[in-house]
């Protein structure tokens, strides 16, 4: 395994050759040990040593083609080498204060110390160099091959140390497909409410990992199972509604995982985080809408609406960009607006509207609203989906005869203000979006029909005179 390693990490040996010359030890460490082994290798490698951070800048000072020192204060020194990027940290044995994920940095003499501190075992692997010795105090190997993740030392005391590790279990669960150890889910759900001790832009970076996964079902249910989504995600563990026989309705929380993963089979362009987030999301208004109806069913009235205020106010509680926040909410809130299509009912006008409210998630809200069609008859989803591909073809058809991407007053603000004998203020934009609304219900107008439809607007509202609208 070490020579296969080595010969596929070049730069990795040169690096050590040059440490091993001055007396150093250095070793290539953590998740670049792990991947190899999964047959994944990156160009980012991890190492470590026990050169301070000072004397790691003299070793690769001529050698580096760039360095930074961002994280020296961590111990890490940066390192690129022929489109390699490279990590070298000196060997730590932290200290940590049990309030805090802010450890007090302190560096170690040998490498047991470093290894031992480690978050999982699968990541506490080192390979020196440049002679390729493996060591493995931990049984990550072993673990590697069963698929489990587990502590170097107890659990308790690796959460108590950086609770920011139990959210790592989950994120690990979701990128590998691992299972973690009986132990391990065991002390995250004694302990799931010290996460609240870690950064929301921490527990962030963490979450978009594993919803990015290949297996975020599996991490999402270690998230839920373990009450550690009850402290940064409680819209999620609130979808698993009660059911009672009297009242029988679709498991809420099932039916998002689902339809996370079928969004997923649907990608083409590799994981899209908000296509991901809106279909996990998307019926989160469910729980406080439910009402039970006389007749003996279960109704959710309007929580595309309630759904859509509670993603803006949890995604900016978990800070999350603006523009992204925006647009899960807009999926959000549109998503069920197809359902009303199947009754034959919607006009040209209904569409244009449909595809203008969307934009540009128009292709995310089709590959939503064909993931959430999900249904145990069989009959019923073909139908869905046969409407919706009835649904594509008018939006295709409109498009190419009206422009739909643009869709835009027949009349600019220029022609407005002369037509109407006002300068640029308010009026202007009332009146533009008066035509707006025309052009969405009618299509395209030619320049005299979009006049005298803004005449008669401007007369109704007494910004002309029946005399001067001519």
């Amino acid at each position: 395994m070490a020579g296969k390693l080595l010969a596929a990490t070049p730069v990795a040996v040169e690096l050590g050759s040059i440490f091993a010359a001055a007396g150093h030890q250095l070793y290539l460490v953590g998740g670049s040990v792990r991947d190899f082994l999964l047959g994944r290798l990156s160009s980012d490698l991890d190492f470590t040593t026990d050169a301070r951070p000072e004397r790691v800048l003299e070793l690769v000072h001529g050698w580096a083609e760039t360095t930074w020192d961002t994280g020296i204060a961590f111990g890490t020194v940066g390192v690129a080498k022929r489109g390699v990027q490279l990590e070298i940290t000196t060997f730590r044995s932290d200290v940590y204060d049990g309030e805090s994920r802010n450890p007090q940095v302190s560096y170690g003499e040998t490498l047991e110390q470093d290894l031992v501190r480690r978050d999982f075992a699968i990541n506490a692997m080192a390979v020196s160099l440049p002679g390729g010795a493996f060591t493995d105090l931990f049984g990550g190997r072993e673990q590697l091959e069963a698929a489990i993740i587990d502590t170097p030392g107890t659990p308790e005391q690796s959460f108590g140390d950086d609770p920011l590790r139990m959210l790592r279990a989950a994120r690990f669960a979701s990128q590998l497909g691992f299972t973690p150890a009986p132990r391990v889910v065991a002390a995250m759900t004694a302990m799931s409410g010290e996460l609240a001790r870690i950064t929301v832009e921490r527990i962030q970076a963490e979450f978009n990992k594993l919803i990015l996964g290949d297996n975020p079902r599996l991490g999402l249910a270690l998230l839920t199972d373990s009450g550690l989504a009850q402290v940064m995600l409680p819209e999620l563990p609130a979808l698993r509604l009660e059911r009672d026989e009297h009242h029988q309705h679709k498991d809420v929380y099932e039916h998002s995982l689902q339809v996370l993963e079928r969004a997923i089979s649907f990608e083409t362009g590799g994981p899209d985080l908000v296509l991901r987030l809106a279909a996990l999301l998307h019926d989160i208004g469910k729980p406080p809408t439910r009402r039970y109806e006389e007749a003996g069913g279960v109704s959710f009235h309007h929580h595309e609406v309630v759904g859509a205020k509670m993603v803006r106010n949890r995604l900016r509680a978990l800070k999350y960009p603006k523009v992204l926040t925006e647009q899960v909410r807009t999926l959000t809130f549109l998503h069920l607006r197809f359902h009303g299509y199947g009754s034959g009912a919607w006009t040209d006008s209904a569409v244009r509207r449909y595809v203008t409210d969307a934009g540009p998630l128009l292709d995310r809200l089709h590959l939503l609203v064909r993931a959430d069609c999900t249904t145990r008859n069989r009959r019923r989803e073909v139908m869905l989906q046969n409407s919706y591909d009835e649904l594509e073809q008018r939006i295709a058809l409109i498009a190419q005869a009206e422009d739909l991407a643009r869709v835009r007053p027949d009349l600019d603000g220029n022609a407005i203000m002369e037509l109407l004998g006002v300068g640029p203020g308010p009026i202007v934009g009332q009146a533009w979006a008066f035509l707006k609304e025309l052009r969405l219900e009618m299509g395209p107008l030619d320049r005299d029909a979009a006049q005298a439809h803004l005449y008669r607007w401007a007369v109704e509202n007494k910004i002309l005179t029946p005399d001067t609208a001519s």
